[in-house]
């Protein structure tokens, strides 16, 4: 069941560029246990306080709180630590690892990385690194990449790098994880798995999903509720079925903002 306090908020939100608004007193919240969609007309905003959530940008003005404290000028690492973590539209795997290792890499304060620590501590290395390969399995069964474990990451199809990324995400037990694009270049079988992915997380495990999508077919079978931006701004919220019969919202997408 949803939990009526939302877990993300931001409050005020303005990120200017140059004297150019990106994102202009941005007030919006995600409640936990939910998939959370983001929509709006490209430059609306919203890749933009994706960077402001996750500490990639700071804020011109205003809060952004997690979990009901501060988190706007903290950054990317200790946000990543609080529980956020997120994917990108261009994926950003480590094209010369296997997948395996592109899973391995991502538990933070890993004991082998102290160069004194193998030595000294071989034991205690070790089983830290067997419960992480563990894990990394167990993830890269649950996304259905096991058979590519091998495989340099460079080598994966675009569908399957957005499978990679998600399966990065849940290396860190996360409590939130933002998905900028997850749809884009995917195919239609590959889509399918991803959603499943998606939904089984935020219903099994009780991770809050907050996801920017431009396929509307898309939002409507994953998201509820919908947030729209535009302009930088918020402009409306509801389920898929308000949104899509909302005038503002038809305004922002064809009255001329729309590209």
């Amino acid at each position: 069941m949803q939990d009526s306090a939302p877990i993300l908020e931001a409050q005020g939100v303005t990120k200017s560029f140059d004297g150019v608004r990106a994102v202009n007193h941005c007030t919006l919240s995600v409640k936990r246990g939910t998939i959370t969609g983001l929509i709006g007309p490209n430059g609306a905003g919203k890749t933009t306080l994706f960077n402001l959530v996750t500490g990639f940008l700071r804020p011109t003005a205003g809060r952004i709180l997690f979990e009901g404290e501060r988190i706007d000028g903290l950054p990317p690492h200790r946000i990543f630590h609080r529980g956020i973590v997120r994917t990108f539209q261009i994926p950003h795997e480590l094209k010369t690892m296997t997948v395996l290792e592109n899973l391995m890499l991502v538990p933070a304060h890993q004991a082998g990385e102290r160069i004194w620590n193998p030595l000294l501590f071989g034991f205690r290395v070790s089983r830290q690194e067997r419960r992480i390969y563990e894990k990394a399995l167990e993830v890269l069964e649950f996304v259905d990449l096991l058979h590519l474990r091998d495989d340099y990451a460079a080598n994966l199809s675009g569908g399957q790098k957005k499978l990679l990324e998600l399966a990065r995400t849940l290396m860190c037990d996360p409590d939130m994880i933002l998905l900028d694009e997850p749809g884009a270049g995917v195919n239609r079988v590959l889509m399918r798995r991803l959603v499943e992915n998606i939904e089984t997380l935020c219903r099994d495990r009780g991770i809050t999903f907050f996801v920017i999508e431009h396929d509307m077919d898309l939002i409507t079978r994953l998201c509820n509720p919908v947030i729209v931006m535009s302009q930088g701004e918020y402009l409306a919220e509801g389920s898929p079925e308000e949104i899509k019969q909302d005038e503002r919202v038809l305004e922002a997408y064809l009255g001329g903002q729309y590209r």
